[in-house]
């Protein structure tokens, strides 16, 4: 990792000197989140000399994350960033101790897995269908239920990575070029993911329906012409080719949920049904960890423990219907002697 020997620095440089060093050894994405954790680090702290940060620097940090609103797992993977960043310095020789070692991530109950039922899915599809928003949320959503892309993942999505006569979709990153930002992938550089018969009909229509020179699937026209205008102007970062592609996104979906009169979730738990429908029909934890692009097998299996939960459920219905209700029969008679055999 490129031993060298201790120097005074502020952290701005730390930083960038972490990163020469470090170089390809870690994903573009992973500087990139090292990178965003210490700016928002300094903007607390301030710019002070690296080997002057204090475990007190990180608690202030994490408290003022979570009183600007982020959620405990959002300052978790900040934390985490941190940590890893001082622990490189560590093992280069430039620090003794990694300062923020004992730094403790925000208690939090972990969100449980939420999955939308067939019934709901039909309603979703229908309302979204009828949908005046200038996205094709109803392609979107069917496309979201079928791969088990991301958000971030369908809306950076191009006609190039689709693949009409392979009936596949690739997960690319994006270079920054005059017809598409730059974009970085989560966890996994890149997969390929089967798309239906019905789901290739569907895109190719609307590609056929779209004016040319548009290079995304899922942005419509005047969004597109809008980003490329804020490009021009040096208005347009990677943290908006991650959450601003689309304006009032999560509005618009909630909205479409209460016409489908179905409760309100968020649009990822699309990708976790796609995921656990995955397991339902028999394919292995490994297959399904690669085409969901988990980079942790502990994140995959939460997905095969709640389908495991189903079945325990569907057991515990096939029970009260069938022996359950023979029982229950009996006990209101008053009934409960031994029945005879029947060999005498």
């Amino acid at each position: 990792m490129g031993f060298i020997a201790p120097a005074s620095m502020p952290l701005s440089e730390f930083l960038v000197d972490s990163r020469l060093r470090t170089g390809d050894q870690i994903r573009e994405s992973t500087h990139y989140e090292y990178g965003l954790a210490m700016e928002q680090f300094i903007e607390v702290v301030g710019n002070i000399d690296f080997q002057k940060v204090r475990l007190s620097h990180g608690e202030l940090f994490r408290q003022a994350c979570l009183d600007k609103g982020n959620t405990p797992g959002t300052v978790g993977e900040k934390v985490r960033s941190l940590k890893r960043l001082f622990q490189l310095g560590v093992r280069r020789g430039q620090l003794q101790e990694n300062p923020l070692k004992y730094l403790d991530e925000p208690k939090w109950s972990k969100r449980k897995i939420e999955i939308y039922k067939p019934a709901e899915i039909e309603r979703i599809l229908k309302a979204a269908r009828y949908n005046r928003e200038p996205l094709r949320w109803d392609l979107l959503i069917h496309t979201a239920l079928v791969t088990a892309l991301r958000r971030g993942e369908l809306l950076n999505c191009t006609w190039r990575d689709v693949d009409f006569a392979t009936k596949t979709i690739d997960v690319s990153p994006k270079e920054d070029t005059p017809e598409t930002w730059r974009w970085l992938i989560k966890d996994t550089d890149r997969r390929t993911l089967p798309l239906t018969d019905e789901l290739v009909a569907m895109l190719a229509k609307h590609q056929v329906n779209q004016p040319s020179g548009y290079p995304y699937v899922f942005v419509p026209v005047r969004r597109y012409d809008h980003i490329q205008k804020l490009r021009l102007q040096g208005r347009w970062t990677l943290v908006d080719s991650r959450l601003k592609v689309v304006d009032n996104f999560k509005p618009n979906f909630e909205k479409i949920l209460r016409r489908a009169s179905v409760r309100i979730r968020r649009f990822h738990d699309l990708r976790n049904t796609a995921i656990t429908s995955w397991f339902r029909n028999g394919m292995s934890e490994y297959d399904v960890m690669k085409l969901a692009g988990h980079a942790d097998f502990k994140t995959t299996h939460k997905y095969y423990f709640r389908v495991h939960d189903d079945l325990l459920d569907r057991a515990r219905q096939a029970t009260a219907r069938g022996l359950c209700k023979n029982l229950l029969q009996n006990c209101c008679s008053g009934d409960l002697s031994p029945q005879p055999r029947k060999d005498g």
